[in-house]
């Protein structure tokens, strides 16, 4: 059974029966069926159980006559709520983050991802240990190396957990820094990196499979891909790129969880271009893009050049994207407003190929324009460097004379400073030699 509330004056992306729509979803990925969905708006939330006495008496009856075997809040409850509702309900109460903890631990294929979820659960459950399990009264015997007599059971799984968030942390860094070479080993290999961003469910994957033949799995199901997943891809112009599938975002995405998978989310960080994928068929399309976009706030990244592309064009009449319309959602109103803020917007359909062309052609352009002017000369002794301004830059202007090879054009901000520092070194080789 499903649980929504609505607080006047309180904003938020999604209404509360969309929201409800969207927990629904979260239940199904989980394998739960829903039997029931009730809500409430009020004016400020009860703190000891988020709704009203009134509504929780309600809620007891209707779990008692359609048997349900939990209810599943969507809202965050505090330790609390949770204690306190699951005596009055007499059944399992779980809310939105913990639903959404239970179906990225399903999820985690990965040694990585594993640990990640596994620390965004004990960050979660550890405020909400309580004295109800019968074992936790037990008193601990003393001994050598334990407190002694008196420190209870509760106490000793905190002190348990703690440790053991402590050593999850410690395997994360290490994680950390492997990407972190790894970024440097692609970096070092002078291609861009993009990062696919978006709302969970939008169709990342399947561009990403579209555009690199990635085979990563495709579901219609919320979180689906949790590991990123990178591969190469082939930029109109022949040139390469490395493209990142990302994690999907959603509204109200548990704290913690943004926290433990920082290991991750800094691909989208320390990528060169985001290509945000928003599914053009969704009525809350400009809310999902709302909800993506403070995701990014959250992890430093939302002032990065953006390419937002419009996914599953194919499920929407085309001419409703050009004609005006009543509906908020179609037309050139919502073409106008995404124009106006991303600037670089491209209708695509990944599942049939639609649109992927000129989805390239805009992502090279956009790693164009983020290159920087730059002119100089490059004694014939560091070739390699004129090499590199080819690979990956845009050459302008090209002249052999005496003193080397003068360059005039556009380069990617790290092979500016290669210049600078590595013809600088040079030059101060040659002064020393002489």
């Amino acid at each position: 059974m499903l649980v929504g509330i609505a607080i006047f004056g309180q904003d938020q992306l999604l209404s509360m029966e969309e929201s409800l729509d969207e927990l629904a979803l979260l239940a199904a990925t989980a394998g739960i069926r829903v039997v029931a969905r009730e809500s409430q708006r009020m004016t400020r939330p009860s703190p000891g159980t988020l709704v009203g006495s009134g509504k929780v008496e309600e809620l007891g009856a209707l779990v008692r006559d359609q048997d349900a075997d939990v209810v599943i809040f969507d809202e965050e409850l505090s330790p609390a709520q949770l204690r306190n509702l699951e005596r009055e309900l007499d059944c399992k109460v779980l809310d939105r983050t913990a639903l959404i903890l239970d179906i990225f631990a399903m999820h985690a294929n990965t040694r990585e991802g594993a640990l990640q979820v596994e620390l965004a659960q004990y960050a979660y459950r550890l405020p909400r240990l309580t004295r109800l399990w019968t074992h936790l009264s037990r008193q601990a015997v003393g001994g050598v190396g334990l407190r002694g007599p008196g420190e209870t059971q509760l106490e000793m799984d905190r002190r348990d957990i703690s440790r053991r968030m402590a050593h999850l942390r410690e395997e994360l860094e290490e994680v950390r820094t492997h990407r972190s070479l790894q970024r440097g080993r692609r970096r070092a290999s002078g291609m861009p990196v993009v990062a696919i961003v978006g709302y969970t469910n939008a169709g990342k994957s399947t561009l990403l499979n579209r555009l690199t033949d990635a085979d990563v799995l495709v579901a219609d199901k919320l979180f689906a891909t949790l590991d990123p997943t990178t591969r190469r891809v082939s930029l109109p112009s022949g040139k390469k790129a490395l493209v990142t599938d990302t994690v999907g975002f959603i509204q109200k995405l548990p704290t913690d969880l943004v926290a433990a998978f920082r290991a991750t989310l800094e691909e989208v960080g320390e990528a060169d271009l985001l290509l945000h994928v928003a599914d053009v068929s969704d009525r809350n399309l400009l809310a999902k893009i709302e909800a993506v976009h403070e995701v990014l706030d959250e992890i430093g990244a939302s002032g990065k050049t953006m390419v937002l592309a419009l996914n599953k064009v194919d499920l929407v009449d085309p001419e409703t994207l050009l004609r005006e319309g009543s509906d908020p959602w179609v037309g050139p109103s919502l073409m106008e407003q995404l124009r106006t803020r991303f600037k670089r917007v491209v209708p695509i359909s990944a599942e049939q190929a639609v649109g992927i062309e000129e989805l390239l052609a805009v992502v090279e352009q956009a790693l164009r324009d983020e290159l920087a002017p730059c002119e100089a000369t490059i004694p014939y002794a560091a070739g390699e460097l004129v090499h590199a301004w080819h690979e990956y830059g845009i050459v302008d202007s090209e002249a052999y004379e005496a003193d080397g090879v003068h360059l005039r054009g556009r380069v990617p901000r790290w092979l500016a400073g290669m210049l600078t520092y590595g013809l600088a070194d040079l030059a101060e080789s040659e002064a020393e030699a002489l």
